[in-house]
């Protein structure tokens, strides 16, 4: 009876065990890992106008915060591994341009190339109005986002980075970062209108 009884509570047991991991598998542990997900893109107000940069950063990547001259690194420490981080350097904008230059824009699209950097991905884009580049490379371990800003006033370079963590996750707080960068200065010009010519007209003033 005795082994019987011990036979009957090892099979309780064990099915009460094997319920509970299958609950945890299939309903507790999906729905942590979205709240997790969730809570790490959180966007948070940042704001330094010593550099002129104003944005959101993601709860994920805000952490401690560091300025150094010329910039600023926020970041989430991690005692066991490499953390994610974001960067921000400024620097005053000398020749007053809103746009960046033919020259810097071919060096930036064809630096992946020549220094042969894997997963080099370059785009020219607009962030809030501004002319922007960013830069997406595989260096030192981990991905890595850039984003050029430029206004008449100042150049602002933003990097980020997943460091160790979940690259899609962190990567995707980054560039969720990066795109709600609004950097201080006048508004940039309104795009110059190409002007319409009436070929008809032309031709009839033609003696």
């Amino acid at each position: 009876m005795k082994t019987q009884l011990w036979l009957l509570l090892v099979i309780v047991l064990g099915g009460a065990g094997a319920l509970g991991g299958e609950y945890l598998l299939v309903k507790w542990y999906p729905r942590h890992q979205q709240k997790v997900a969730d809570e790490v893109r959180t966007l948070l107000p940042y704001r330094n106008d010593i550099l002129g940069v104003e944005m959101q950063v993601a709860a994920g990547i805000y952490g401690k915060v560091d300025g150094f001259p010329g910039g600023v690194k926020i970041y989430r420490p991690k005692f066991w591994s490499i953390g994610p981080s974001l960067t921000i350097t400024s620097q005053p904008n000398p020749d007053n341009a809103a746009e960046f230059s033919p020259q810097i824009l071919a060096k930036w699209e064809s630096q992946g190339a020549i220094e042969e950097i894997p997963r080099y991905h370059f785009e020219r884009t607009k962030i809030n109005n501004r002319d922007a580049v960013l830069i997406s490379q595989f260096r030192e371990r981990s991905m890595l986002l850039t984003a050029h800003v430029i206004s008449p006033d100042r150049v602002v370079e933003a990097d980020c980075s997943p460091g160790l963590a979940e690259e899609d996750l962190y990567m995707e707080a980054c560039q969720r970062s990066l795109a709600t960068m609004r950097v201080a200065g006048p508004a940039p010009p309104p795009p110059v209108q190409p002007e319409l010519i009436d070929i008809g007209r032309r031709h009839k003033a033609t003696p």
